[in-house]
């Protein structure tokens, strides 16, 4: 009975998301605020980004992550370039950039130094409007540069 429930609910969002479907022209902006996880290390952050389409069905969003490891301090910038394959409620995209950790494994008995890795990102993911002020945006990465992590992206985005 869940089951059903549960689909026939998805069922009903989805219609009704294809009614207000709304494609990416040039001047739409997004604001993002997103949890991280990493796959190899585990660790958690929070970020924030601002989504920007310069022509249709392409956007730059530069992006702040904070990391929280278990150990020391760290922080990620990216500057990603998404190309959107689809139009509607459910928007898939795949995305290539550029990508900088900064981390400070502090150690015990004495301060940590700041270490700088500059790479590249890869990746997939979603945006699924739930409301017309709000949506879910979903992303698979991978990153070259060290720690060489590949993780999720979970959040919301505020259509601007």
């Amino acid at each position: 009975m869940k089951k059903a429930l549960v689909i026939c609910l998805f069922l009903i969002v989805c219609s009704a998301g294809e009614m207000m479907a709304q494609t990416q022209d040039q001047g739409n902006v997004r604001a993002h605020a997103f949890g991280n996880y990493g796959l190899r290390w585990k660790n958690f952050g929070t970020g924030v980004g601002l989504e920007y389409f310069f022509v249709d069905q392409f956007a730059i969003k530069p992006s702040y992550t904070r990391i929280f490891p278990r150990v020391g301090n760290a922080s990620n910038f990216s500057m990603d370039l998404r190309y959107y394959v689809s139009d509607g409620p459910s928007q898939m995209y795949f995305m290539a950039g550029y990508s900088q950790n900064w981390e400070t494994p502090n150690t015990v008995g004495g301060p940590g130094v700041t270490r700088s890795f500059k790479g590249a990102n890869v990746g997939v993911g979603a945006y699924i409007r739930l409301v017309d002020w709000v949506g879910l945006s979903t992303e698979f990465r991978v990153q070259s540069q060290t720690p060489r992590e590949a993780g999720f992206r979970f959040g919301l985005a505020f259509p601007l």
